[in-house]
């Protein structure tokens, strides 16, 4: 018989938990603890804003004791091709003692409901290519490795601000 795995979305109380989880993350995949810049502030203020949509959304994963056990962070995302909405897997962590229990599959479930749920056409995420383990487990489920010829780019920080103070005025109507 399969575990019993407990999911909720999570609140605004659960920030620190998120911001637990998110450390664990950037320690298995190899990161320095200093790349993780988020704190329970900036958590709060962008997954569950006083006004307005929340930049992205978390489903929680905990044992029958209510132990963490992971998360899945997401947001929207939108399919020019099929002209469609999808979700976007940013974060899909489990801690290694929960691992090949049902965690990680309930999480992705979750998400193919939620993809379903928005009229979605595409669940997707992105996978460190040395992460065999993960890699396995994805195609496991039913996930296709694309294989494409795209590069991730990626633009933050100082080069983030010089961007976009080269830009032109933009009038907006």
């Amino acid at each position: 018989m399969a575990p019993v795995v407990i999911l909720r979305k999570a609140e605004a109380a659960d920030a620190s938990l998120i911001l637990e989880l998110i450390h664990a993350l950037a320690a298995y995949e190899r990161e320095p603890p200093s790349t993780v810049q988020a704190t329970v502030e900036t958590l709060t203020a962008t997954l569950f804003p006083s006004s307005g949509t929340p930049y992205a959304r978390v489903i929680l994963a905990f044992t029958p004791e209510n132990e963490p056990a992971g998360m899945a962070l997401y947001f929207n995302n939108y399919s020019t091709w099929r002209a469609a909405p999808g979700v976007y897997l940013e974060d899909l962590f489990v801690y290694e003692k929960f691992r090949n229990r049902g965690y990680g599959k309930a999480l992705l479930a979750a998400l193919a409901q939620e993809t379903q749920r928005i009229g979605g056409k595409r669940l997707e995420w992105s996978v460190l290519k040395w992460n065999e383990p993960s890699i396995k487990f994805y195609e496991s489920i039913g996930a296709q490795n694309l294989g494409l010829e795209w590069q991730v780019m990626r633009v933050t920080d100082e080069a983030l601000v010089k961007l976009a103070e080269r830009g032109p005025e933009v009038k907006w109507e």
